[in-house]
């Protein structure tokens, strides 16, 4: 799926946990962003003059290995006659500091390119925190990003083992903390370390 490039990049025991072993735990920040979508999701299709707008469009990219949904995706019409796809996604929150949205809406992109045979050079997010758009372009380092985070991702998702648990502050964020149990990971390594030295004695 292409959201899992942005579990991925946030965390990658996250994204284990999720699309590997099946876990999911809702919190007040994934019920507000599920219901945000369910209302764009809704809405079907329109037109405003030079524009035509299509939601929960299905994408999918067979050279990347990835398939999901966009939120929303604008056909411009350009001078020529043709038509722009701008892919724009939905976010509960605010611009994060990490490349971890931005991936998730460039592959998006990828997607059209590849199904569309066409170029799209930006996006937008639209972020209820701030309530408006915020505008990307897809340049090729955050195109080389995408490609080298689908690379990883497939190869995380065809092992069997998820990565150990590393606290840091992006976790209080996350619905999973109570099942991934972070907190507790340097007091295992340290009794695990101690069995060891004691064993090797």
């Amino acid at each position: 799926m292409i959201s899992a490039l942005q579990h991925l990049l946030f965390c990658p025991r996250q994204c284990a946990l999720i699309h590997l072993e099946q876990v999911w735990t809702e919190n007040r920040l994934t019920a507000e962003g599920r219901l945000l979508h369910e209302h764009v999701h809704e809405a079907g299709s329109d037109s405003r003059g030079t524009v035509k707008i299509e939601y929960d469009m299905p994408l999918r990219s067979l050279r990347l290995g990835l398939a999901g949904r966009a939120d929303v995706v604008e056909f411009r019409r350009q001078p020529d006659k043709a038509w722009q796809p701008f892919p724009v996604e939905y976010k509960h929150g605010k611009p994060k500091k990490d490349d971890s949205d931005l991936v998730q809406l460039c592959a998006q992109a990828l997607c059209l390119e590849e199904m569309l045979d066409c170029t799209v050079p930006a996006g937008a997010f639209y972020y209820g925190v701030t309530k408006r758009r915020t505008e990307v372009e897809f340049d090729q380092r955050l195109r080389r990003i995408t490609e080298d985070a689908a690379a990883r991702l497939h190869e995380l998702l065809s092992g069997t083992s998820t990565p150990p648990p590393e606290y840091g502050k992006r976790c209080e964020s996350c619905s999973l903390l109570d099942t991934c149990l972070p907190q507790t990971a340097g007091k295992k390594n340290r009794v695990e370390n101690y069995l060891a030295r004691m064993t090797a004695l």
